[in-house]
């Protein structure tokens, strides 16, 4: 039986993908040691999955000030750049690709993760969300507002960690521009009010975005580079959709086809935004026409689903999450048609080995 095109090699940029399917970026809280390490236990994890076309880690911080989760691991030292080759050499030692998510929360953070400091922001605005701490999920607090200065230096952690990703051997790295984190809290309205260069139009609004990308021009090819967004999120971590939001998107995605990425990572509605003023409610759909590379879609898709997403010409890829969190060998269970592991929520975000590597692969 011929694969699916969803399970078929795919070139793009003189690079070839095992398959369509990527592995999204999830958080998984598992380097609690110090320095915030990669791990044994991580290689292991990362390489079982290997066979996808492309993993993206789980988010990765560019700094102390960017870190919003506690047990995350970081790229911002040479100690953790040096620990993230265990990782990279096991997943190529697979035949697989891999990049690094770079994270900075900004907001979604708490001062017990900063040493009693407030987090940084846009401006201080409550999400009114939660962080994760030692104790658990804990309610955020008003953050500072970034001075310029903070605001550039944030721009050198991205350059600074992207050095340490390259000489870690990741394949490329990908901006995390989503999910109400750091840089989608300057696109967007309810999370940044500020009148100066970096807020008010939307040029200002995305202005940090590009800056970022500009100074990674002379430390890696924009062909390794991905960016990822979330056009339409409402109503979570402190985001809201407005007049102005997809709008901002729009300009973002247009001016994104200059840089020649490895791909753009568009993430559905994380709720449902059919009643929602201004919300665009088919992600992939919308912004099909304005992408002129790779477009990579996200949230809750099925093997049919994501099948039928890049045969309708709507996306080259699909990033799953949670399916790959249980099923190490999803890959192999979409091509033989294979009942799936069910995945234990409880163990997404505990410090153990519970729930991460002890999934069972077919036949095991």
């Amino acid at each position: 039986m011929s694969k699916i095109t969803l399970l078929q090699p795919y070139t793009y940029k003189n690079t070839t993908y095992n398959n369509r399917m990527a592995m999204a970026p999830m958080t998984r809280s598992r380097a609690g040691n110090e320095g915030n390490l990669a791990t044994e236990q991580m290689a292991i994890y990362y390489a079982d999955r290997a066979d996808a076309g492309l993993l993206i880690t789980e988010g990765t911080v560019v700094s102390k000030k960017a870190v919003g989760f506690i047990n995350v691991p970081g790229i911002y030292s040479k100690e953790q750049s040096e620990s993230w080759k265990q990782v990279t050499q096991a997943v190529h030692d697979k035949g697989g690709k891999i990049f690094v998510q770079l994270w900075h929360t900004g907001r979604l953070s708490h001062p017990d993760l900063h040493d009693g400091e407030l987090p940084h922001a846009p401006s201080a605005i409550n999400p009114e969300a939660k962080a994760y701490v030692a104790t658990g999920f804990i309610d955020t607090v008003t953050p500072k507002e970034m001075t310029i200065a903070e605001i550039k230096e944030t721009i050198l952690d991205f350059k600074n960690s992207t050095i340490n990703a390259v000489a870690a051997g990741f394949d490329g790295v990908e901006l995390h521009a989503a999910n109400g984190y750091l840089f989608h809290q300057f696109f967007n309205a309810s999370s940044n009010t500020r009148t100066d260069a970096y807020g008010g139009s939307i040029e200002n609004k995305a202005r940090i975005l590009f800056e970022t990308l500009d100074a990674l021009k002379d430390v890696i090819d924009y062909s390794k580079v991905g960016v990822r967004l979330n056009p339409s999120m409402h109503g979570i971590q402190g985001m809201t959709v407005d007049k102005e939001t997809i709008d901002t998107h729009e300009y973002i995605v247009n001016k994104l086809n200059d840089y020649g990425l490895a791909y753009l990572h568009l993430t559905e509605p994380f709720t449902d935004v059919t009643e929602v003023p201004y919300a665009v409610a088919e992600i992939a759909k919308h912004f099909r026409p304005l992408y002129n590379g790779l477009l990579m879609i996200n949230k809750s898709f099925t093997k049919e689903s994501g099948n039928k997403v890049i045969e309708d010409g709507y996306a080259d890829m699909v990033a799953y999450g949670v399916p790959f969190i249980a099923n190490p060998d999803l890959v192999a269970r979409f091509e033989k048609e294979a009942p799936l592991n069910a995945p234990d929520p409880t163990t997404f975000y505990t410090f153990t080995e519970k729930g991460y590597n002890d999934y069972p692969k077919m036949n095991s």
